[in-house]
């Protein structure tokens, strides 16, 4: 099974920066999308950064440039480098992976990002 977990959230600043990592564990088919996701309380959950097996990448539309995904060649972790913070990015964000043919979705159990004064 796969399993994702987690980590590097926490209290930042605005303009701060922070890099949250996801660990993954267990068997992913080689045709498959990672990413990360948020939800704000009282918001739905939208997607933030997204990359391929293949490397490609997109990212929300509110992104704008401040965010860059990424992941080691064992696909055994996926980042996520938030720079430039700003409260409305508070949030909790998860990491998933989804798989392009089964279509199965796994999820993280999320990490606070919480951006204030």
């Amino acid at each position: 099974q796969v399993q994702l977990v987690e980590s590097g959230g926490g209290l930042v600043q605005p303009g701060g920066s922070l890099k949250l990592s996801c660990e993954v564990t267990g068997n992913i088919e080689s045709r498959h999308v990672m990413g990360w996701y948020r939800q704000a309380p009282g918001k739905q959950r939208e997607l933030v950064a997204a990359i391929f097996s293949h490397g490609g990448t997109n990212y929300g539309d509110f992104v704008e440039g401040r965010f860059t995904i990424s992941r080691d060649i064992a696909y055994n972790s996926v980042y996520l480098q938030m720079n430039s913070l700003k409260p409305e990015d508070t949030a909790v964000y998860y990491c998933n992976v989804r798989g392009l043919v089964s279509r199965a979705d796994y999820w993280g159990q999320g990490t606070q990002v919480t951006v204030s004064s």
